[in-house]
C-alpha cells in the first residue's frame, strides 16, 4: 500500500490533480521521462501516467493526473492520507540531455505536466531552455510559475486567446525558429496531433525532434503488446523501448488510429456509475 502525502488540483476546472505519494525505491531512482504503473484496488486496471517529481530524501514521487477516465476521476476523490494499492517503476528510459546546449521544450495541454520536469532538469544542467505551452483555454492553463522558473523563456498559449497569446505550439515554436532560435533539440509532448505537426514544423529545418508517447499500455514490460508503434518502419514498444522516440521516424496514421481502438469500449463504460460519487464515469 502506498500512501497518498500530498493532493493539489492544479487548474481551475479542477480537471488535474498532483499527487504526492510515498514510493521510496521508485524516488530513489526516478529520472525526467520516466513513468510509473499505479493501481487503485486490487480488481483495478493498471494505469500508466508520467513521474513528475520526485523527493528523495522523503522518499515520494509526484504525478499529475488528468480525470480522463473511469480510474482516473477515481483516483480524483482520494484524499491526503488514504493509500492506493499499487505503484510501481520508474519505467521507461529517461530523457537524453547529454550535449544538449539550447532545446525548445513544447507541451500541450496535460503533456505540460510530463514536459515540466523535463524542462527543470534540463534548465538545472544549465542547458538554455525554451518552454511553449499550449492549453484549449484559461480555465485548464496549469503550472504557469513552475514553467516559469523552469526556462529561460516561457511561452503560454491558449486556442482561444482567454490566456497568454492566442494561437497554437506549431505557430510559436515556428516564430522562434524563424527569429533565429537555434534549437539544437526540439522536445515535445501532447496529444498525439500535435506532436505530429511539431514534427512537420521541425522536419524542415532538420532540428531532431523527440516526443514522449502513452499509447494503451497494460503491464510496462513489452510483454502485453499494446504500446507497440512503428518507428523507423520498425515496431517498437513504447514502455521498455520508450517512451522518448525520434518524431521524426514515427509512423504518426498508425499511432492515432492504434489510440482510438477502444473507443467503443470507452463510450460504453461511461454509462457506468460510481458507488462513491453517484456520478458517470468513461474508462480510462
Amino acid at each position: 500500500m502506498y500512501k497518498v502525502v500530498t493532493k493539489r488540483f492544479l487548474n481551475e476546472a479542477k480537471s488535474i490533480c498532483l499527487f504526492e505519494i510515498e514510493a521510496p525505491l521508485i524516488a530513489r531512482h526516478a529520472q525526467a521521462g520516466q513513468f510509473v504503473i499505479f493501481r487503485l484496488d486490487e480488481q483495478g486496471e493498471r494505469v500508466p501516467v508520467s513521474v513528475a517529481g520526485w523527493d528523495r530524501e522523503k522518499g515520494t514521487v509526484t504525478v499529475m493526473v488528468q480525470a480522463a477516465g473511469r480510474t482516473t476521476r477515481m483516483l480524483h476523490t482520494v484524499e491526503e492520507g488514504d493509500y492506493i494499492t499499487d505503484i510501481v517503476g520508474p519505467l521507461g528510459h529517461a530523457t537524453e540531455m547529454e550535449g544538449l546546449k539550447k532545446v525548445a521544450v513544447v507541451g500541450g495541454g496535460v503533456g505540460c505536466a510530463i514536459a515540466y520536469p523535463i524542462a527543470k532538469e534540463m534548465h538545472a544542467r544549465g542547458i538554455d531552455v525554451t518552454m511553449i505551452a499550449g492549453f484549449r483555454s484559461k480555465d485548464i492553463v496549469i503550472l504557469e510559475d513552475e514553467m516559469k522558473a523552469a526556462s529561460n523563456k516561457l511561452i503560454i498559449c491558449t486556442d482561444d486567446g482567454s490566456f497568454g497569446e492566442k494561437g497554437f505550439t506549431t505557430q510559436f515554436l515556428k516564430n522562434e525558429i524563424e527569429a533565429g532560435e537555434q534549437f539544437d533539440r526540439v522536445i515535445a509532448i501532447g496529444p498525439d496531433i500535435m506532436m505530429k505537426f511539431i514534427a512537420e514544423t521541425t522536419r524542415p529545418y532538420g532540428i531532431k525532434t523527440i516526443i514522449s508517447l502513452d499509447p494503451i499500455m497494460v503491464d510496462g514490460t513489452g510483454m502485453c503488446g499494446g504500446c507497440r508503434v512503428i518507428v523507423g518502419g520498425e515496431v517498437k514498444f513504447a514502455c521498455v523501448d520508450g517512451p522518448d522516440f525520434d518524431a521524426h521516424q514515427v509512423d504518426f496514421d498508425s499511432l492515432i488510429k492504434r489510440s482510438a481502438f477502444y473507443n467503443t469500449e470507452e463510450t460504453e463504460q461511461s454509462k457506468h456509475i460510481c458507488r462513491m460519487t453517484g456520478g458517470k464515469r468513461s474508462n480510462g
